[in-house]
């Protein structure tokens, strides 16, 4: 494992914003202002009034490779304490690890996967640094090659190596279970925990969209029975079987009801907008995505 700085131990929240008492607080990805600047982006979102954001790992924002990573890490912690903003660390860069293959290598490469780890070792080291109290991830796709029973050991050992050092900096690890990929729903997620012995520091990043995709229930439904391994919630809109970010209102999704279940079990992390490939109008899109789901929000108590 490739060590990146001295980063503090046991880390924990960043302040929360002053004067904010709504129960739920939203955030948004980076991976949606890919043609920002990071500093630029911040500042964007905190004008805007969001309380976090998810800070995605990659090459244009925070690259977890480049020499001087602890220096920027140490940049973007005084950003965000400036502004008044929480964080979460994502790891879903397209193009990271593999600038020819989306998203490979994975925890199932056979070689290649310890690319992977040392990317996810590195994670959780940004998110000590940070104050950010998880760090997202997921399985990847299953090699055509390989069995069932050699990618659930694969996963497990990996997942485990990580939690090792979750655990030497008290971060939490967000497992998403992501549409196409080996883990991909609520019931992969579970089994997984279950073969960890369910670790304190492993919980579940909920992407409401893939609930609405591919869940055999409705959204609220799979948020109430996520709800005790709920660490990290992205939100977005999705239609029925089909894996596309969209925009609030272009899906099927009715989210007040979402909004009031993610009350209903006490979630106190960041809802974070997650659309990727929104970056050509992010200024806009989150703006507009901001002000939906606060109306859906007061829609519930209304």
């Amino acid at each position: 494992m490739s060590e990146i700085g001295s980063f503090p131990t046991n880390a924990t929240a960043l302040p929360k914003r002053s004067g904010s008492d709504r129960t739920l607080r939203f955030g948004y990805g980076t991976n949606g202002f890919d043609n920002h600047r990071l500093t630029d982006s911040l500042e964007i979102l905190a004008e805007q009034g969001y309380d976090g954001v998810a800070v995605t790992l990659d090459h244009d924002h925070l690259d977890p490779f480049h020499p001087d990573v602890a220096e920027h890490t140490a940049r973007l912690r005084r950003d965000l304490e400036r502004l008044e903003l929480d964080a979460v660390v994502e790891t879903g860069a397209r193009y990271l690890l593999d600038p020819r293959h989306k998203h490979h290598p994975t925890l199932l490469s056979e070689p290649g996967r310890a690319l992977r780890l040392d990317l996810l070792h590195r994670a959780v080291h940004i998110a000590a640094q940070l104050r950010a109290g998880v760090v997202s991830f997921w399985s990847g796709t299953k090699p055509d090659h390989l069995d069932d029973e050699t990618a659930w050991s694969l996963l497990v050992e990996g997942c485990s190596e990580v939690l090792d050092t979750a655990a030497e900096y008290g971060v939490k690890l967000g497992f998403e279970p992501e549409p196409g990929m080996f883990v991909q729903d609520l019931d992969g997620f579970e089994q997984l925990a279950a073969k960890l012995n369910h670790p304190e520091l492993f919980g579940v990043t909920l992407d409401i969209g893939h609930c609405r995709c591919l869940e055999p229930v409705d959204v609220p439904a799979c948020v109430r029975r996520a709800g005790p391994d709920l660490v990290n919630v992205q939100i977005d809109d999705m239609r029925r079987g089909v894996h596309e970010h969209l925009e609030f209102g272009e899906g099927d999704i009715d989210f007040p009801p979402v909004m009031a279940a993610l009350r209903e079990v006490g979630y106190r992390g960041l809802v974070s907008v997650e659309l990727p490939r929104h970056s050509h109008a992010a200024p806009a899109v989150a703006q507009r995505s901001l002000r939906f789901l606060r109306q859906a929000a007061t829609e519930v108590t209304a």
